[in-house]
């Protein structure tokens, strides 16, 4: 079963109003710099993304999403490397092109053509469900104070036990934390900072003050990342829990498998939110259930092919047991799939069909679509 075509398409998918922000603020949240437009400046629904479909000598296709901020270079560069080969003869735990951004994209196409071949689904490929729905939270980017209650108890109404916030040190944490309780008491919260508390001691002081209000589940990222004794200082310290997100498909120094071996055994985290693609979370998993420490899948807010594979690994992974992001449905216009992911709030349902399991919208995908390109074996 030889690749003998790949297409991919590149879609630009706006968020719903009002989904992202409260109307007046520009907080963008691209945190990667790339094509000369540094971190923080584009927001991520600007950014388009591609949609990959691999196909193979008998029809079966696979269906693939890629991250982020995405070099058609580099896309074309890896589709020649595949175009011939037979997806059978594939080693999928080490797939024959380099570790850049737009390799988990790939992965997941290869991995849901080969499990459709073979009549299985890809959590079937990792060993197996440790469970049949994963646990997922709600979401929310910056918000004026006043209205972060009424989100809060929306968000509880809808079925959620937990709420993700970024947040700077600009706001007042503790009153948004506060406002939370008051009303939707019992809803836990994930604080992320994206790493800009740059004293520790400001992390120390906000730990303890979130500490008596109760509803924090983990504080994630304060710090920039090479502060790794005062991340081990403030595990020791802190009343809340703190939390490293690990970003495999951007390899920069100190974002690697052995830079999460080595947080685990110095106590430089409490849990972790992992983002990785199929076999590397898989890695990821292995050392935080061995280490016995909590993790969840990260996300960049993706569309449904991503966030399929996120669930099947969540579904495989012993560790994920903390509220994973795969939240793009709530906030994303369009998902480009058939038929949405079973969201049972606050838990998403594994698919039962083959491969992935999901079908793509092609009304939605021309709908959205900016280029498209097609590669075909010589």
């Amino acid at each position: 079963m030889r690749i003998v075509r790949i297409t991919a398409t590149e879609v630009i998918v706006r968020a719903h109003p009002g989904a992202l922000e409260s109307p007046g603020l520009n907080k963008p949240l691209h945190k990667i710099p790339e094509h000369n437009s540094n971190s923080w400046t584009r927001q991520f629904d600007e950014c388009p993304k591609v949609v990959l479909e691999l196909q193979l000598t008998d029809g079966t296709t696979g269906l693939g999403e890629l991250y982020r901020g995405h070099e058609w270079a580099t896309v074309a560069h890896i589709s020649a490397a595949l175009l011939g080969q037979d997806v059978r003869d594939m080693f999928l735990q080490g797939l024959p092109f380099t570790k850049v951004p737009e390799h988990d994209g790939f992965e997941i196409a290869l991995w849901d053509a080969f499990a459709k071949l073979h009549g299985l689904r890809v959590v079937d490929l990792l060993g197996g469900p440790v469970r049949d729905r994963v646990l997922v939270g709600a979401w929310s980017g910056q918000r004026r104070d006043d209205e972060v209650g009424p989100l809060a108890r929306h968000c509880q109404q809808q079925g959620f036990t937990c709420l993700k916030f970024t947040c700077a040190l600009d706001d007042d944490i503790v009153a948004r934390c506060t406002a939370i309780a008051e009303a939707a008491p019992g809803m836990d919260v994930i604080l992320d900072p994206n790493e800009c508390f740059e004293q520790p001691h400001e992390t120390r002081r906000l730990a303890a003050q979130l500490a008596d209000i109760g509803n924090v589940l983990c504080l994630e990222d304060p710090m920039p990342h090479w502060m790794r004794a005062d991340y081990a200082q403030l595990c020791h310290l802190s009343p809340v829990p703190i939390v490293r997100h690990f970003a495999l498909p951007y390899p920069v120094p100190g974002n690697h498998i052995e830079d999460v071996i080595t947080a685990a055994q110095n106590h430089e985290a409490d849990g972790f939110n992992f983002s990785a693609g199929l076999a590397d979370f898989q890695r990821l998993d292995h050392i935080t259930d061995v280490a016995g420490l909590p993790c969840w899948h990260g996300s960049e807010i993706d569309l449904g092919i991503l966030e399929a594979a996120y669930l099947h690994s969540c579904a495989a992974a012993r560790s994920s047991l903390w509220p994973s992001d795969i939240f793009g449905r709530y906030i994303r216009s369009h998902d480009l799939l058939t038929k949405p992911l079973e969201f049972s709030p606050p838990h998403i349902v594994l698919p039962m069909g083959t491969g992935l399991g999901i079908e793509l919208d092609y009304d939605a995908l021309a709908e959205h679509r900016i280029c498209h390109r097609t590669f075909t074996a010589p």
